[in-house]
């Protein structure tokens, strides 16, 4: 029996304070462009039969019972009570949180609460940028002001994420842009949006991210599959080769959010470079009852000191269970078909296990 006895989940997001619908429950479970199409359900999914099977009996129901009974029982306990037994029955003890969402979620301590866990807080810089650009009148003002916005987040965050992989893709040039690349980009932007506008561009994008690097913290970066619309293409993790390799001795460690179906390309990044790392969690979400051969896949090509546990969960906090409950399941699978077949010691396999579930993640963010 391998065990996993507390688990660091290293990027998720909060949970929605409100109660939910059939139809709005169900859009939780899948990142699509629209509703299931007529006749179908997005129950119907790895990600849906994980949530009937592990979350029915926390709260107080057989597993695998069907959606409309799981969905009354939920609202009969009302969200809040809910989402504390989901959140405690997860067996996650610390939550890294990307609060960069729009939407009424809870936040880092709201999470810790109902979970009875810890929680830190993890900072998108496209979102801080945005935040700086609705207070910023010059291009003057925006720089100054975004690098003391930086600066001062890395003295409270434990991580930085990006998503320009999602606004752009990851193919940009690896080298940090000129001060005068970065002011004309700076001014284009801020003459062209209107408050709360995106950031897309290129150069400000690569900016961003060499300010993360200069901070010293970790930086996650988003790769594989992800918003609804993405261009899968632009997001596979061996584009950022050449960042990777720019980044290399500087003293920040970059973190391969996500990655599947490019989770193979992501492992050997982490195999191949000593600051980079590659999570685990989303793609045993999307996997479901295939989870463990996904899991098995990262643990070909990626030494075990460098693979992290997520739940990469977003809104339903059925989605930290199914992360966490599918990643016990694969690691025990898996580590224990190798302990049966000799392969592997079980002193050895519960050492990697823990690793994985919580030390690994300890030690990149410092949170002993």
């Amino acid at each position: 029996m391998i065990e996993t006895p507390s688990l660091v989940d290293q990027y998720c997001h909060g949970v929605l304070r409100t109660e939910l619908g059939l139809g709005t429950f169900e859009a939780h479970l899948s990142r699509t462009e629209g509703p299931p199409a007529p006749g179908t359900t997005l129950f119907d999914t790895q990600t849906g039969f994980a949530v009937r099977r592990w979350c029915p009996p926390l709260l107080g129901l057989e597993p695998h019972c069907a959606p409309a009974r799981y969905l009354a029982r939920r609202r009969e306990l009302g969200v809040l009570e809910s989402a504390r037994r989901l959140l405690r029955g997860s067996g996650i003890t610390t939550y890294l949180v990307d609060t960069g969402l729009p939407g009424d979620l809870t936040e880092p301590g709201e999470l810790a609460s109902a979970g009875a866990a810890e929680a830190r807080e993890i900072v998108r810089l496209e979102l801080l940028a945005e935040q700086v650009a609705d207070t910023s009148g010059t291009v003057e003002s925006f720089l100054a002001n975004l690098a003391e916005s930086v600066h001062a987040a890395a003295g409270n965050a434990v991580a930085f994420t990006s998503v320009a992989g999602v606004r752009h893709g990851l193919a940009l040039a690896p080298e940090p842009p000129g001060p005068g690349e970065v002011r004309g980009a700076v001014g284009r932007w801020l003459a062209g949006r209107g408050v709360g506008g995106e950031l897309s561009d290129p150069v400000l994008l690569r900016h961003l991210l060499w300010s993360a690097v200069a901070s010293g913290l970790p930086l996650q970066l988003h790769a594989g599959l992800g918003a609804p619309g993405l261009r899968m293409d632009r997001t596979d993790p061996v584009l950022l080769t050449d960042f990777v390799r720019a980044t290399a001795g500087l003293g920040t460690d970059l973190v391969l959010l996500h990655g599947y179906p490019y989770h193979r390309h992501a492992a050997h990044l982490a195999g191949v470079f000593p600051h980079v790392y590659v999570d685990s969690g989303a793609a045993l979400v999307r996997t479901g009852a295939r989870a463990a051969t996904v899991l098995a896949e990262i643990l070909e090509l990626a030494p075990f000191g460098k693979i992290l546990f997520s739940s990469g969960a977003q809104g339903l906090p059925e989605l930290h269970v199914v992360g966490a409950r599918l990643f016990r399941e694969a690691l025990g699978r898996v580590l224990g078909t190798w302990v049966a077949e000799g392969a592997w010691s079980l002193a050895d396999a519960q050492r990697v296990a823990g690793m994985l579930a919580s030390g690994n993640a300890r030690r990149v963010y410092g949170l002993d």
